[in-house]
């Protein structure tokens, strides 16, 4: 039995496990690649993967193979994409673009927890599925809101360009965690970056290639955190950004 491993990125961690399959290893080694996403979505974040796969000495179509698996935002297609990577000989899978549920709790009861201490009031909204989100943007209309934070989790992620343009329609201040809600008209975004995930996945891949046992290799969590602001829907909503939290921004869209 040929042993084969597992890269995931969970939360802003990358971490890894071992799978096991009678594949036969072919002469340069395969990585499988499975995202929830699209090619065109997952552009950027897979340039970043292929840097640090790079800088642990592995250039794809050099002396690496990868073979994609895009689920297109379908994420009932993962288990059979990811079985059928699994029948293939590859050495690892990557899986890209799941964020675990279990982190929006946690985000759900940091909130609670900060919100007296503001002197704010939080109401919490569960949406299950895409559909749920125009109830949703309805009910904080009827609340009033003043703002909305989002919480992490693979829906929301995925639907970033549904949600920011649901807020800017409502005239909602919101705040997500990763950039492409910002960039889709979104208030702002802050959180660890996507890009730095992937290429530690990346570097974590070359590693396991080139002999290291996953067991072995510590959980990196991202240390580079990115606050982005989107001047233009700060404007449309007659909020001035002070110019101190300009300045901490990591990038200003105008």
């Amino acid at each position: 039995m040929k042993r084969r491993d597992l890269i995931t990125l969970l939360g802003g961690a990358a971490a890894a496990w071992s799978v096991t399959s009678r594949a036969q290893q072919p002469a340069i080694p395969v990585i499988g690649f499975l995202s929830s996403a699209s090619p065109e979505r997952d552009a950027g974040r897979l340039r970043a993967f292929l840097h640090g796969l790079s800088k642990a000495g592995y250039v794809e179509g050099r002396n690496v193979a990868i073979e994609y698996r895009w689920a297109e935002e379908q994420n009932d297609r993962l288990p059979a994409l990811a079985a059928e990577l699994v029948s293939r000989p590859v050495a690892v899978i990557a899986v890209a673009g799941q964020i675990a549920g279990a982190l929006a709790e946690m985000q759900s009861r940091e909130l609670q927890a900060a919100a007296p201490m503001l002197g704010l009031k939080v109401e919490f909204l569960d949406a299950s599925a895409e559909g749920d989100f125009d109830a949703v943007f309805a009910k904080l209309v009827e609340l009033r809101a003043g703002g909305l934070v989002i919480c992490t989790d693979g829906l929301f992620i995925s639907r970033s360009e549904h949600l920011a343009a649901l807020a800017v329609r409502h005239a909602l201040p919101a705040i997500f965690q990763f950039r492409p809600f910002a960039a889709a008209g979104g208030l702002m975004s802050y959180g660890g970056s996507l890009a730095e995930l992937y290429r530690l996945a990346g570097a974590y891949t070359g590693r396991i290639l080139k002999g290291e046992k996953p067991g072995d290799l510590p959980v990196q969590q991202v240390t580079k955190v990115e606050l982005i602001i989107n001047l233009n829907t700060a404007k449309t909503l007659g909020i001035t950004v002070p110019i101190s939290l300009l300045g901490r921004a990591d990038e200003v869209i105008e």
